[in-house]
């Protein structure tokens, strides 16, 4: 078996699949408030089709871990039955989803019957008016309830995701944290990345990694996790003296692309062996043109060949891709 590797000698073992470009929220550092235009449903891979290619990726292409992504992945109606078939596969991979939370409740049981093995709710703050402001609807209560219900379902570890935005929510580190020590959840704090389908972006404005860890020192004693890090992409911290920790991804200020073992799958079917790739490999066209699992394992083999060194945000020349994050998947 020939895997997913580079040029630079990383073996892409974790694969990203967005389920769909559409959600149900409008983050401000997503997109904009009126949301985007979908993608059209012929465009979209069906469920068989998706399942085709997570198979070819973990029978053929080495994938050990799968992660279903969105835009918001519990809008997809054959979720669980997508789940369910990435669970039968031999050898088995890790599953998980990253999800907004919304319809959480409702799903969880049934993500897990599947055979979901974690998951990931995206949380920016506790505060229902400044989770209005950030998402533009009002649905906190919902999101507590999905995570809840996951921690219930047995979908554990729960892991939070937050996202940091200067003069709106910089200050609640501290109160993010308590919460997830208080239930038990595992909390990453995200540097805001040049992802959103506006393109207002600014280095300037973003919430740096340094300022996230120098907000939870004044509360609380963080320590290295001796714990090997490998190819994950939150630095995590011993919160405490541990068990506990806290993890920040800082895509940005603290780059781990010589560690990348990440490739990722479009809602429309297309290959991007980096988060800001500016290049896409179909897989759509070869899967509905009549090509073979080989065939089309060469065709990602090749998509991967081609990763570059970095993602390049601290180059002069450096260009936000075309698509957002809805579009591209987390």
């Amino acid at each position: 078996m020939n895997g997913l590797l580079d040029r630079f000698g990383r073996r892409a073992t974790d694969l990203r699949v967005s389920l769909t470009d559409r959600c149900n929220l409008r983050c401000s550092y997503c997109m904009p408030a009126d949301g985007l235009p979908w993608l059209p449903k012929p465009e979209l891979l069906t469920d068989a089709e998706v399942d085709r290619l997570i198979r070819i990726a973990v029978e053929r292409l080495g994938v050990t871990e799968v992660r279903f992504t969105g835009g918001e992945p519990l809008l997809r109606p054959g979720l669980p039955a997508i789940v369910a078939a990435a669970a039968s596969l031999r050898p088995r991979p890790r599953l998980a989803l990253t999800t907004n939370g919304i319809g959480l409740h409702r799903l969880a049981p049934a993500l897990r019957e599947a055979g979901l093995d974690r998951i990931n709710v995206s949380i920016d703050t506790l505060r229902p008016d400044r989770f209005t402001a950030i998402t533009r609807r009002d649905r906190l209560s919902d999101v507590l309830d999905g995570i809840v219900a996951a921690a219930a379902a047995g979908l554990t570890p729960v892991k939070l995701n937050a996202v940091l935005l200067r003069g709106v929510n910089d200050d609640e580190a501290p109160d993010l944290l308590r919460y997830a020590l208080e239930h038990g959840y595992e909390l990453r704090f995200i540097e805001q990345m040049p992802l959103d389908a506006q393109h207002g972006w600014s280095r300037r404005e973003m919430v740096t990694a340094d300022e996230i860890e120098a907000s939870l020192r004044a509360w609380f004693d963080l320590a290295a996790d001796p714990s090997p890090r490998a190819g994950a992409p939150a630095e995590t911290f011993l919160v405490n003296g541990g068990p506990a920790k806290v993890g920040i991804i800082a895509s940005v200020t603290r780059p781990f692309c010589g560690d990348c073992d990440r490739t990722r799958l479009t809602a429309d079917g297309q290959v991007r062996n980096c988060l800001f790739a500016m290049e896409e490999s179909d897989l759509r066209s070869a899967l509905r043109g009549g090509a073979d699992d080989e065939d089309i394992a060469e065709r990602w083999r090749k998509a991967m060949w081609l990763k570059r060194a970095g993602h390049g945000i601290d180059d002069p020349g450096f260009l936000q891709p075309a698509r957002g994050m809805s579009a591209i998947g987390g």
